[in-house]
């Protein structure tokens, strides 16, 4: 599914009238398409109280087009009219000759009813704005907002449901006006747009809907920006055939963990296995595979020189690569600690001697320990997943973390075209992006993700993805999209605050199970 900024938006518009799809047939589309999403959230709408604030421009009329189906399936319909609308406009005489009486909201006594209208109503419509908003909200327009908000204080089951954007939210930067309403579904009309996925604005959203307004697919084909949605993942899945052994479906190298972060490479272990490869091996001193047998179960080991000599780092990087050879994709970097020694490790596994490695996923200290390195881009293999949070993401670009999160997409479409690798951005909407300009953004913004480990589940399940045969872009995708899933399912069970990284492992098989299943 294409996300469009308001730019995009209004080019598209233009081409719909060259193809003979004129600008009030798409008003008469997205009105309808709106209230049967309006209705169908409902469970119907014979018999509710609906107030409609009404804007000055096409979202306004988008709203009296909706008013006027919503009232032919037996809505109490109040349209309230946040400034005032041409005798001529047909949408607005359409439900006049229904026997509405609009209320002028920009009036004294209009502000009055609309007051006395508030109270009983069980759902407002905010058709106030659309993305052709570029002013701060003030006069009339913040002042019947206030009295929503105001409103909905008093009676927290009163719906507000926003057509296409919620009013005050910038429909690229996702900048929120301090006037604006928070809605409980937003009703994307055509296409979702790149400020619902962007904060402070997607705290406004809510639950988000896309309906079709009849735009033309193919005028969508140029848009490079996209939500990872369910048919797109589940074609990205890897099969799974009923006559496979443990070496049909990969294996995974992870060089991990440090003795101060040894549960970084349990969890990136494991997440790799959780999305079905059928073998883990982890790299690690053998101090280190002691403490984490017992626990690690599954996984194979190789276990690694104590000394951190010249000699033994040689023998050290001879160790691994002769594992290289029969893996199918290299994890490096979860919870690896930064000491020199690592860091030299490090350098000559992935930036030295030009040796072919398998798809590799470079991840948190593998990311801080390649910032040592000048060009480090150019000496890593192109297969290459970098999954940077946004300080990693700061410090690779020579960014603050400020920079990076008011412009996420960009930095991260950035980051991937400079470097020519795969990019992960992760957080809140998490984008992957690649080379090319092309961009997915996640659906889930889950706070419960928010705890320490979480990455080195994603990082795991990244590299099991490419052991099994995905390219770094697939296997990117649709690691991003079970984890965020697993996640969901995590904060269904269990609420959004104490959800551990553990408890994503056994989650992930259900994703996918989920998922496979539709």
């Amino acid at each position: 599914m294409k996300i469009i900024t308001s730019e995009e938006m209004l080019e598209i518009e233009e081409r719909c009238a060259e193809e003979g799809v004129s600008t009030d047939q798409l008003m008469e589309n997205a009105g309808l398409a709106f209230a049967e999403e309006v209705r169908t959230w409902r469970g119907g709408v014979a018999g509710s109280n609906i107030v409609v604030l009404v804007g000055p421009g096409n979202n306004g009329g988008d709203g009296l087009v909706a008013a006027r189906h919503l009232h032919d399936w037996g809505a109490n319909i109040y349209p309230c009219l946040c400034a005032p609308r041409p005798d001529s406009d047909p949408n607005l005489r359409s439900i006049i000759d229904r026997g509405l009486e609009p209320i002028s909201g920009f009036e004294e006594k209009g502000l009055t009813i609309f007051k006395e209208v508030l109270r009983s109503a069980e759902v407002v419509i905010d058709a106030a704005l659309g993305t052709g908003r570029s002013r701060p909200i003030g006069g009339v327009i913040k002042e019947l907002l206030d009295e929503v908000r105001r409103a909905k204080e008093v009676s927290s089951r009163k719906a507000i449901i926003a057509l296409d954007l919620p009013s005050g939210l910038d429909a690229n930067s996702g900048q929120a006006d301090p006037a604006g309403l928070k809605a409980d579904v937003t009703v994307a009309l055509g296409y979702p747009k790149v400020g619902m996925f962007a904060f402070p604005g997607a705290e406004m959203v809510g639950e988000l809907v896309v309906t079709d307004i009849g735009i033309p697919s193919h005028l969508g084909d140029g848009i490079s920006l996209e939500l990872m949605t369910r048919p797109k993942v589940r074609a990205f899945l890897p099969p799974r055939p009923h006559d496979a052994h443990k070496g049909t479906f990969g294996r995974v190298l992870a060089l991990a963990g440090s003795i101060s972060y040894i549960g970084a490479a349990y969890l990136a272990c494991q997440g790799a296995a959780r999305v079905g490869t059928g073998l883990v091996t982890l790299a690690c001193t053998l101090r280190l595979q002691t403490m984490l047998a017992s626990k690690l179960t599954e996984v194979t080991y190789l276990p690694l020189p104590e000394d951190e000599g010249h000699e033994n780092r040689s023998k050290t990087v001879d160790l691994i690569e002769d594992q290289i050879n029969a893996s199918q994709s290299l994890l490096v970097g979860c919870g690896l600690g930064q000491e020199k020694p690592t860091r030299e490790l490090v350098h000559r596994l992935l930036l030295e001697g030009g040796r072919p490695l398998p798809p590799t996923i470079v991840d948190a200290d593998g990311l801080n320990i390649l910032t040592h390195y000048p060009d480090w881009w150019e000496k890593l293999g192109q297969e290459t997943v970098l999954t940077p949070h946004p300080g990693e993401m700061a410090r690779l670009m020579g960014l603050s973390n400020t920079d990076v999160q008011q412009d996420r997409i960009g930095v991260a479409r950035q980051g991937a075209r400079h470097w020519g690798k795969v990019v992960v951005l992760k957080g809140a909407h998490s984008v992957v992006a690649r080379p090319d300009g092309q961009a997915m953004i996640s659906p889930f913004a889950n706070p419960g993700l928010a705890s320490a480990g979480t990455g080195d589940v994603l990082a795991g399940a990244i590299a099991g993805l490419m052991a099994q045969g995905l390219t770094p872009w697939a296997a990117a995708v649709t690691g991003v999209y079970l984890h965020g899933l697993a996640g969901e399912m995590g904060r269904k069970e269990m609420g959004d605050t104490g959800l551990l990284a553990s408890d994503l492992l056994p989650l992930l098989p259900r994703a996918i199970k989920d998922l496979k299943e539709g």
